[in-house]
This record gives C-alpha cells, sequence and structure tokens, in this order.
C-alpha cells in the first residue's frame, strides 16, 4: 500500500507533535508539512499538495471553515481535486458540522476520539468516503426530529427539495425528491443502524428498506450510505 501523505494544520504545539509522532507510527502513514495558522496553512496547501489535510477548526488568524472554503476554491480555480480535508475540532454544534461540511470539508473528526479512530478516519477520507464521527449522528438527529411534522407518519406522501447542491444532484432531484419514508430511512442511517434495524424500527420489511436505501442513494448521486449522510449534511437538508 502506497503512502497517504498528509500536512498537519494545529495551533496547539503539543496537539500537532502528538498527532505527527502518532499518525507516523503508522508504516501507512506519512506528514510532509505542518503550520500553527491558516495563512501559512493555506500556503503549504497549495504547495505540497498533500492526500489529506487535517484541519484544527480553531486557528487564530482564520478559522479551519474559513480554510477549508478557500482551499476549495483555490482547488476550483487550478483544477486541483487530489487532496482531501479532515477537520478535527471539540465542536460538534449543528453550526460548526454543518458550515464545515458546506465549506467542502470532506470528514469531520472530534479531537477526545482515538488516534487508532484517527488513523481509520484518514485513510476512509483519501479513499473518497467521508468519516463522521458518531458524535455529529447525535446532532443530526436531534435537528431532524425538531425539523419533522407531528404528522410525519401520515399516509400522504410528502416530499422535500434539498437545496444548495451541486447542479447535477439538484437536477436529479428536482425529478425526484425524497419522500417522507426516505427522509425517516435517511435519520437511520446517519444514526448507523443496519438494514435489519430500520426495518424494525419502521416495521417494514429489510428488502423493503433495501428498496428505499437504493432510492436515496440514486436521488443523492451518493455512492455508499455515508456520502449520502455528508450530502444531506451539505446540503441543508437537516437544518
Amino acid at each position: 500500500m502506497s503512502e497517504i501523505t498528509i500536512v498537519l494544520i494545529e495551533d496547539h504545539d503539543l496537539t500537532r507533535m502528538g498527532l505527527k509522532a502518532a499518525l507516523q507510527s503508522n508504516n501507512t502513514l506519512k506528514v510532509i508539512g505542518e503550520a500553527a495558522n491558516a495563512s501559512k496553512g493555506l500556503k503549504l496547501l497549495e504547495t505540497a499538495k498533500p492526500d489529506v489535510a487535517v484541519v484544527d477548526i480553531g486557528l487564530p488568524d482564520m478559522d479551519g471553515i474559513e480554510l477549508t472554503r478557500k482551499f476549495r476554491e483555490y482547488q476550483a480555480e487550478n483544477g486541483e481535486s487530489q487532496t482531501k480535508i479532515l477537520v478535527l475540532t471539540m465542536d460538534h454544534t449543528e453550526d460548526a458540522v454543518l458550515a464545515a461540511f458546506a465549506a467542502g470539508a470532506d470528514s469531520y473528526y472530534m479531537k477526545d476520539t482515538s488516534i487508532d479512530k484517527l488513523t481509520e478516519a484518514i485513510q476512509a477520507t483519501h479513499g473518497g468516503n467521508s468519516w463522521i464521527d458518531p458524535a455529529i449522528a447525535n446532532v443530526v438527529l436531534q435537528q431532524m426530529r425538531q425539523g419533522l411534522p407531528n404528522n410525519q407518519l401520515s399516509e400522504q406522501p410528502k416530499t422535500v427539495k434539498i437545496e444548495a447542491l451541486p447542479s447535477e444532484y439538484e437536477q436529479v432531484l428536482e425529478t425526484y425528491p425524497l419522500t417522507q419514508r426516505e427522509l425517516e430511512i435517511l435519520e437511520l442511517i446517519v444514526a448507523g443502524c443496519s438494514n435489519g434495524q430500520i426495518a424494525e424500527k419502521l416495521y417494514i420489511t429489510v428488502g423493503t428498506v433495501k428498496t428505499h436505501v437504493r432510492n436515496i442513494l440514486n436521488k443523492l448521486c451518493a455512492d455508499d450510505r455515508t456520502q449520502a449522510a455528508v450530502r444531506a449534511l451539505r446540503s441543508g437538508l437537516v437544518a
């Protein structure tokens, strides 16, 4: 397996040094650069072009969300798309989570999770899959419960239009919007439920769940369940 190159952008020296030492103990990971603030971090990302950037939200000169947004703009202008961004934070509030994904973050990782999980998150992010920290699932679930109407189980089908998605996703969703049942299943997917668990909770068959999941992935143009959850977050579907 080839090495995954990493840049660390973290303002706390001890934290950054600890992360670097821990990550480089894995022979599949290589830290090729580090920065203590957003300005230097942005320049480093533009020159080093790592596979994955681990970016702390709480940087002193510019928060990690704004850095992410600026770097995504740089990538778009220069036709580059190699570097994935994993946001590192202690903040799992709704605003922070949604803002990070809206800015273009690929993954969202809580600092109080184990280093082994960080390694797993980096590998998943590099592989094109978004890592969503379990703490975020609770944020999403709470927000969705607050946003869903009391008559969510009504026999009349309801649809929800998803905003703020790239045009190709919008076109699909305008033609095939998510139904209320699909929203319920998406909520449970975000919670980490298996098809069997979803079937049990909603009193439907596993085959029916699989059909709904397939439809959800198609409508969100997602390759897997995790990517579907991330696109739902970025779109503001759960807002």
